[in-house]
């Protein structure tokens, strides 16, 4: 059985025991290795080959954050779940635009975040159809239309056809791919194929990515009005 490799980074080193302890009890997961600042990582991904990097947004040198941006700027990047004390907020925002896979609190319980190294090292995101809503709400308040960052956003999406465009919408709505289905009359499968070209298009690596871009675009917004 090929096993799980992951890599704790957390400054707090009661987490990474609790981390340690309850990923280490499963058959099909390895810790390779633990970090206490973000300035440790690259390093230790180059010593350590991990699949899936759990990773802190606070850290007193190196911030999660920035450690999650130079990982995935990498060409054999691994999958990284954040970890976070909260629901939505900043930093776990910009942190899912640079390519996270999702967010799981410290409060979770063990079972669930076993399952979430799982899910992303099966090329799944951590986030459910409710939090991926709940982000949308919360990205609201960005100021990304007053920045440029709306234009480039509209640029991206610009290479998508009318039929992927309706799906990147739906994501950024939050439903699931039965949802969408549904709503836009298509099978699951074709629903699967549309956002896996839209990911391939768009140079993205989950559909929470696509969620915000479209929100940056303000396709969410142009599908609201009357």
């Amino acid at each position: 059985m090929t096993r799980i490799r992951v890599l704790l980074v957390d400054d707090d080193p009661l987490v990474r025991a609790g981390l340690s302890f309850m990923l280490g009890g499963a058959d099909d997961i390895e810790i390779v290795g633990e970090a206490a600042d973000g300035a440790e990582v690259s390093a230790l991904v180059d010593r350590t080959h991990p699949d899936v990097v759990l990773m802190d947004i606070r850290m007193p040198s190196v911030d999660g954050l920035t450690a999650t941006e130079t990982l995935r700027g990498r060409d054999d990047a691994p999958q990284i779940v954040v970890l976070t004390t909260f629901h939505a907020d900043d930093q776990v925002l910009r942190a899912l635009r640079a390519g996270a896979a999702g967010f799981v609190l410290k409060d979770t319980p063990p079972a669930e975040i076993v399952a979430a190294v799982r899910r992303v090292a099966a090329g799944d995101p951590v986030l459910s159809p409710a939090v991926t809503r709940q982000l949308m709400a919360h990205a609201a308040g960005d100021p990304g239309p007053g920045d440029g960052r709306r234009s480039r956003a509209r640029d991206r999406v610009a290479a998508l056809n009318d039929r992927e465009r309706e799906v990147a919408v739906a994501v950024g709505r939050g439903l699931a791919n039965a949802e969408i289905a549904a709503a836009l009359y298509m099978s699951v499968a074709t629903v699967k194929t549309h956002v896996s070209r839209i990911l391939a298009k768009l140079d993205l690596n989950n559909r929470v990515q696509i969620a915000l871009l479209a929100h940056d675009a303000g396709l969410l917004e142009e599908t609201d009005s009357p």
